[in-house]
């Protein structure tokens, strides 16, 4: 197997507890390592595991796993495992996987999951729903979509994410998430294969010439999978089309270094809001 065969892979380094008496990884690690990648193979279709799996009505498990070595990895090796959905039978799904050392195959591998009841673990036929967001994604289709709107279309979805990223995770108090400016923003909702929203932002005018983007919420399962990323891209498009030179945002301490991969800079010092540390940053549009 190359690289190149895979649309999805998984980058990881190679612990010390990790490695056997022979200095090399313990053989039954490698599975670990792949099933750690299957977890973000589902992150990459933008179908977090266990609420879809939910909505599907049934739950996976494995029927077999083989592993064929022709390599070792060592302590503090940074591998790539592979990850990609071969085969999807009646019941069943072949997932094939390797483990790379740069371009080197070290173990590949293949495993049999059976998608069945989750109750009385009895097969079921695999839904066609999860059928079409396999061969999509393996197609190359994009996983999600972004709709940008009003308050009166997007407001449901937008504040079933808020509500559970600001208010139950984060602690922020509910009277300071709500206020009469979501009426009048452009706001923005990323949705997946499934219509589940996934990620929201909202846009409102600063001061003349200058756009403020804020309430930006992802949840937690799809945090670091660019969904986020898509919501950024949709309002920062929606404020170059008002005619904006300038998009303006207060960002979470811990959430800086991603908007700063997206061309925005650090202005003034660090201020305290809602108890969260923030920063102000802006990027010219």
């Amino acid at each position: 197997m190359k690289r190149s065969d895979f649309r999805f892979s998984e980058r990881l380094r190679v612990r010390w507890a990790e490695v056997d008496m022979q200095k090399v990884v313990f053989n039954g690690h490698y599975l670990m390592y792949i099933d750690t990648a299957v977890s973000g193979y589902w992150r990459a279709m933008a179908a977090p595991y266990e609420d879809t799996l939910k909505y599907l009505g049934g739950d996976l498990f494995v029927r077999k796993s083989t592993l064929e070595y022709q390599g070792s990895a060592r302590f503090d090796d940074v591998l790539d495992i592979g990850v990609r959905c071969g085969r999807i039978g009646n019941s069943s799904m072949v997932f094939n996987a390797a483990v790379f050392r740069q371009d080197e195959p070290l173990v590949t591998g293949e495993l049999v999951y059976v998608f069945a009841d989750p109750a009385a673990q009895a097969p079921l036929p695999v839904p066609q729903q999860l059928r079409e967001l396999l061969q999509n994604f393996e197609a190359g289709r994009p996983m999600t979509t972004v709709r940008v709107g009003e308050w009166a279309e997007l407001g449901e979805d937008a504040r079933a994410i808020r509500s559970k990223v600001f208010i139950e995770e984060q602690g922020i108090p509910a009277e300071m998430e709500w206020d009469d400016a979501d009426a009048a923003c452009v706001h923005a909702v990323a949705y997946n294969h499934f219509g589940a929203p996934l990620a929201t932002g909202r846009l409102l005018e600063h001061v003349p010439g200058v756009a403020k983007i804020g309430r930006m919420a992802v949840t937690q399962a799809m945090r670091g999978s660019g969904v986020g990323r898509g919501v950024l891209d949709a309002l920062m498009k929606a404020a170059r089309e008002r005619g904006y030179r300038e998009a303006v945002l207060h960002a979470q301490l811990s959430a800086a270094p991603f908007y700063m991969r997206t061309g925005f800079i650090t202005r003034g010092s660090v201020f305290d809001e809602v108890g969260i540390p923030h920063v102000e940053m802006v990027c010219a549009l």
